[in-house]
Protein backbone atom coordinates (compact mmCIF):
# COMPACT_ATOMS: atom_id res chain seq x y z
CA UNK A 1 0.00 0.00 0.00
CA UNK A 2 0.95 3.52 -0.88
CA UNK A 3 2.34 5.82 2.06
CA UNK A 4 -0.32 7.45 3.94
CA UNK A 5 1.26 10.69 3.34
CA UNK A 6 1.00 10.24 -0.58
CA UNK A 7 -1.34 8.01 -1.21
CA UNK A 8 -4.14 8.92 -4.42
CA UNK A 9 -7.28 7.87 -5.39
CA UNK A 10 -5.04 7.29 -8.37
CA UNK A 11 -2.66 4.20 -7.23
CA UNK A 12 -4.57 2.85 -4.74
CA UNK A 13 -7.24 0.55 -3.82
CA UNK A 14 -10.75 1.56 -2.17
CA UNK A 15 -9.43 -0.64 0.85
CA UNK A 16 -6.03 1.26 1.19
CA UNK A 17 -7.36 5.44 0.47
CA UNK A 18 -10.02 4.42 3.48
CA UNK A 19 -7.19 2.91 5.42
CA UNK A 20 -5.41 6.67 4.54
CA UNK A 21 -8.55 8.31 5.34
CA UNK A 22 -9.22 7.05 8.54
CA UNK A 23 -5.93 7.91 9.93
CA UNK A 24 -5.34 11.13 12.09
CA UNK A 25 -2.89 12.41 9.38
CA UNK A 26 -5.64 15.07 7.56
CA UNK A 27 -4.72 14.30 4.13
CA UNK A 28 -6.45 12.77 2.60
CA UNK A 29 -9.57 14.77 4.74
CA UNK A 30 -13.06 15.25 4.39
CA UNK A 31 -12.40 17.65 1.18
CA UNK A 32 -10.86 14.48 -0.25
CA UNK A 33 -13.61 12.64 0.67
CA UNK A 34 -15.97 15.11 -1.07
CA UNK A 35 -14.45 14.70 -4.31
CA UNK A 36 -14.70 10.80 -3.90
CA UNK A 37 -18.19 11.25 -3.12
CA UNK A 38 -18.73 13.29 -6.35
CA UNK A 39 -16.97 10.20 -8.30
CA UNK A 40 -19.83 7.87 -6.99
CA UNK A 41 -22.32 10.08 -7.97
CA UNK A 42 -21.11 10.60 -11.09
CA UNK A 43 -20.40 7.15 -11.52
CA UNK A 44 -24.21 5.92 -10.75
CA UNK A 45 -25.40 8.41 -13.11
CA UNK A 46 -22.78 7.12 -16.04
CA UNK A 47 -24.10 3.62 -15.32
CA UNK A 48 -27.85 4.26 -15.52
CA UNK A 49 -27.08 6.45 -18.72
CA UNK A 50 -26.00 3.40 -19.89
CA UNK A 51 -28.56 1.30 -19.04
CA UNK A 52 -31.40 3.85 -20.51
CA UNK A 53 -32.55 3.11 -23.84
CA UNK A 54 -33.93 6.43 -25.07
CA UNK A 55 -36.46 7.24 -27.02
CA UNK A 56 -35.21 8.66 -31.19
CA UNK A 57 -35.49 12.54 -29.78
CA UNK A 58 -33.32 12.00 -26.83
CA UNK A 59 -30.69 10.15 -27.47
CA UNK A 60 -28.41 13.06 -28.39
CA UNK A 61 -29.37 14.79 -24.80
CA UNK A 62 -28.55 11.60 -23.33
CA UNK A 63 -24.97 10.50 -24.96
CA UNK A 64 -24.02 14.33 -23.91
CA UNK A 65 -25.01 13.23 -20.16
CA UNK A 66 -23.54 9.85 -20.68
CA UNK A 67 -20.03 11.88 -21.70
CA UNK A 68 -20.43 14.01 -18.61
CA UNK A 69 -21.09 11.86 -16.40
CA UNK A 70 -17.92 10.10 -17.22
CA UNK A 71 -15.81 12.93 -17.25
CA UNK A 72 -16.64 13.94 -14.12
CA UNK A 73 -15.70 10.95 -12.58
CA UNK A 74 -12.26 10.70 -13.37
CA UNK A 75 -12.55 15.01 -12.71
CA UNK A 76 -13.85 14.32 -9.50
CA UNK A 77 -10.70 12.27 -8.49
CA UNK A 78 -8.58 14.82 -9.83
CA UNK A 79 -10.24 17.28 -6.89
CA UNK A 80 -10.26 14.85 -4.21
CA UNK A 81 -6.24 14.15 -5.03
CA UNK A 82 -5.74 18.08 -4.76
CA UNK A 83 -7.74 18.78 -2.43
CA UNK A 84 -5.58 16.39 0.23
CA UNK A 85 -2.46 18.40 -1.18
CA UNK A 86 -4.09 21.62 0.14
CA UNK A 87 -5.21 19.96 3.27
CA UNK A 88 -1.26 19.10 3.90
CA UNK A 89 -0.01 22.79 2.66
CA UNK A 90 -3.15 24.14 5.04
CA UNK A 91 -1.67 22.10 8.13
CA UNK A 92 1.93 23.05 7.13
CA UNK A 93 1.13 26.85 7.87
CA UNK A 94 -0.59 26.46 11.46
CA UNK A 95 2.54 24.47 12.08
CA UNK A 96 4.32 27.62 11.75
CA UNK A 97 5.79 29.91 14.43
CA UNK A 98 3.43 33.05 15.24
CA UNK A 99 4.44 35.69 13.20
CA UNK A 100 3.83 37.66 10.38
CA UNK A 101 5.27 34.30 8.09
CA UNK A 102 2.72 32.33 9.50
CA UNK A 103 -0.43 34.71 9.05
CA UNK A 104 0.46 35.24 5.75
CA UNK A 105 0.74 31.34 5.25
CA UNK A 106 -2.03 30.96 6.71
CA UNK A 107 -4.50 33.32 4.84
CA UNK A 108 -2.70 32.02 1.71
CA UNK A 109 -3.40 28.54 2.78
CA UNK A 110 -7.26 29.26 3.71
CA UNK A 111 -8.07 31.12 0.06
CA UNK A 112 -6.45 28.43 -1.67
CA UNK A 113 -8.48 25.67 0.32
CA UNK A 114 -11.65 27.54 -0.03
CA UNK A 115 -11.19 27.72 -3.75
CA UNK A 116 -10.30 24.02 -3.99
CA UNK A 117 -13.50 23.35 -2.51
CA UNK A 118 -15.35 26.24 -4.08
CA UNK A 119 -14.56 24.49 -7.56
CA UNK A 120 -15.24 20.90 -6.75
CA UNK A 121 -18.93 22.22 -5.52
CA UNK A 122 -19.31 24.11 -8.82
CA UNK A 123 -18.56 20.55 -10.79
CA UNK A 124 -21.52 19.19 -8.29
CA UNK A 125 -23.98 21.54 -9.14
CA UNK A 126 -23.26 20.85 -13.09
CA UNK A 127 -24.04 17.46 -12.56
CA UNK A 128 -27.87 18.25 -10.66
CA UNK A 129 -30.00 18.66 -13.60
CA UNK A 130 -28.33 15.67 -15.56
CA UNK A 131 -29.18 13.27 -12.58
CA UNK A 132 -32.78 15.19 -12.40
CA UNK A 133 -33.20 14.67 -16.15
CA UNK A 134 -32.12 10.03 -15.46
CA UNK A 135 -34.51 10.38 -12.42
CA UNK A 136 -37.38 11.41 -15.13
CA UNK A 137 -36.47 9.37 -18.20
CA UNK A 138 -33.65 6.90 -17.21
CA UNK A 139 -34.39 3.14 -17.07
CA UNK A 140 -36.78 2.79 -14.43
CA UNK A 141 -35.19 -0.20 -12.82
CA UNK A 142 -32.74 1.86 -12.12
CA UNK A 143 -34.56 4.57 -10.10
CA UNK A 144 -32.67 3.44 -6.60
CA UNK A 145 -29.63 3.72 -8.00
CA UNK A 146 -30.62 7.17 -9.07
CA UNK A 147 -31.72 8.15 -5.79
CA UNK A 148 -28.74 6.87 -4.13
CA UNK A 149 -26.55 8.70 -6.68
CA UNK A 150 -28.56 12.35 -5.57
CA UNK A 151 -27.46 10.59 -1.95
CA UNK A 152 -23.85 10.81 -3.05
CA UNK A 153 -24.21 14.04 -4.69
CA UNK A 154 -25.90 15.80 -1.78
CA UNK A 155 -23.21 14.60 0.33
CA UNK A 156 -20.53 16.14 -1.89
CA UNK A 157 -22.23 19.42 -2.50
CA UNK A 158 -22.74 19.57 1.70
CA UNK A 159 -18.68 18.73 1.77
CA UNK A 160 -17.75 21.44 -0.69
CA UNK A 161 -20.20 24.00 1.29
CA UNK A 162 -19.03 23.36 4.32
CA UNK A 163 -15.22 23.40 3.75
CA UNK A 164 -15.78 26.77 1.69
CA UNK A 165 -17.48 27.91 4.71
CA UNK A 166 -15.14 26.46 7.15
CA UNK A 167 -12.34 27.71 5.14
CA UNK A 168 -12.77 31.42 4.94
CA UNK A 169 -13.85 31.62 8.49
CA UNK A 170 -9.93 29.78 9.82
CA UNK A 171 -8.85 33.81 8.31
CA UNK A 172 -9.83 34.95 11.72
CA UNK A 173 -6.27 32.81 12.72
CA UNK A 174 -4.53 35.50 10.49
CA UNK A 175 -6.31 38.06 12.33
CA UNK A 176 -9.06 38.80 9.92
CA UNK A 177 -12.57 39.29 10.57
CA UNK A 178 -15.62 37.71 9.19
CA UNK A 179 -16.46 41.24 7.88
CA UNK A 180 -13.17 41.31 6.24
CA UNK A 181 -13.30 37.89 4.86
CA UNK A 182 -16.42 38.85 3.13
CA UNK A 183 -15.22 42.26 1.78
CA UNK A 184 -11.77 40.46 0.31
CA UNK A 185 -13.41 36.89 -0.95
CA UNK A 186 -16.88 37.98 -1.72
CA UNK A 187 -16.74 35.24 -4.80
CA UNK A 188 -16.41 32.64 -2.39
CA UNK A 189 -18.57 34.04 0.20
CA UNK A 190 -21.36 33.84 -2.13
CA UNK A 191 -20.28 30.43 -2.95
CA UNK A 192 -21.81 29.21 0.37
CA UNK A 193 -25.23 30.19 -0.16
CA UNK A 194 -24.85 28.84 -3.89
CA UNK A 195 -24.36 25.78 -2.79
CA UNK A 196 -27.13 25.57 0.19
CA UNK A 197 -29.38 26.62 -2.95
CA UNK A 198 -28.36 23.54 -4.46
CA UNK A 199 -28.56 21.79 -1.58
CA UNK A 200 -32.67 22.16 -2.03
CA UNK A 201 -32.78 21.24 -5.41
CA UNK A 202 -30.79 18.18 -5.16
CA UNK A 203 -33.68 17.69 -2.18
CA UNK A 204 -36.87 18.77 -4.42
CA UNK A 205 -35.45 16.17 -6.85
CA UNK A 206 -35.09 13.16 -4.79
CA UNK A 207 -38.31 14.10 -3.10
CA UNK A 208 -40.17 13.67 -6.05
CA UNK A 209 -39.24 10.20 -7.00
CA UNK A 210 -37.89 8.76 -3.63
CA UNK A 211 -41.54 6.74 -3.74
CA UNK A 212 -40.57 5.21 -6.50
CA UNK A 213 -36.97 3.89 -5.13
CA UNK A 214 -38.56 2.84 -1.68
CA UNK A 215 -42.05 1.95 -2.33
CA UNK A 216 -41.97 0.13 1.08
CA UNK A 217 -41.62 3.52 2.88
CA UNK A 218 -45.04 4.82 2.43
CA UNK A 219 -48.29 4.65 4.54
CA UNK A 220 -50.36 4.43 1.54
CA UNK A 221 -50.13 0.84 1.17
Amino acid sequence: MADFETVTTQDSTVEAWTQALAESKGSPGGGAGTGVMLAIAASLASMVAGYTDPAEDQRRELAEIHARALGLRSAALELADGDAAASEAFGAAFRLEQGPERDHAIRQASVDAAAASAVLGARAVEAIEDLGWLAANGNPALIADVVVAFGALRAAVTGARTNVSFDLATLRSAGATLEQVRAEQPALWATVQQLNAALERIDELTAAVDHRAAPTDTDDL
